[in-house]
């Protein structure tokens, strides 16, 4: 009941401006978002190429076959709900302990990038603060939070933007379009 409270209530929501800073970005440049939020509204926003590391929240998977994945549909999920094969239907969400099944497809993603943008992140949650440190040494990386982190030992290249995500993000995708963009 829990999720299903949670998906309620992001039947709700809507992108904020970060998230429609970050689509927007799609028109000049090849973006893929890696996130742990488990909700829809980067895609809602029009991203594109988006990577759940933690799971998503409209989605169920069977407790006994993980590639079993399915949207859901109707009120929610319930007991008794089962996927093809017969076992349970749990929420598609990554719960703590276990591991992380993208984690891997995260890690060669951020291997290939020209930019990376960390937000709204206190690069604390393990294992996906570790994929800083898979971004090349002379890539660019930028951090928008209020609260900056701390940058870790070894990391370079990294100019630090101390504002919400609602407005840093589209201050950096302005820059990034300016300085970067060939359009």
């Amino acid at each position: 009941s829990f999720y299903n409270q949670r998906r309620i209530s992001l039947l709700n929501a809507q992108p904020n401006a970060a998230h429609l800073a970050l689509a927007a970005l799609e028109t000049y440049f090849q973006v893929h978002l890696v996130t742990q939020n488990v909700d829809d509204l980067h895609e809602r926003a029009g991203s594109s190429s988006v990577l759940h590391l933690h799971g998503e929240l409209t989605k169920s998977r069977s407790t006994k076959n993980p590639s079993l994945v399915y949207d859901i549909q109707g009120e929610g999920l319930r007991l008794g709900d089962l996927c093809e094969e017969g076992s349970q239907l749990r929420p598609h969400i990554v719960w703590f302990g276990e591991p992380v099944p993208l984690m891997d497809q995260a890690i060669e993603i951020v291997s290939q990038a020209d930019i990376f943008l960390v937000v709204g992140t206190s690069l604390a949650v393990y294992p996906a603060a570790s994929l800083i440190f898979y971004v090349g040494r002379d890539v660019p990386k930028y951090i928008v939070d209020p609260v900056l982190p701390e940058v870790p030992d070894g990391v370079s290249c990294v100019e630090c933007i101390q504002k919400k995500a609602s407005v840093g993000v589209g201050e950096l995708a302005e820059h990034l379009i300016g300085q970067y963009s060939l359009s």
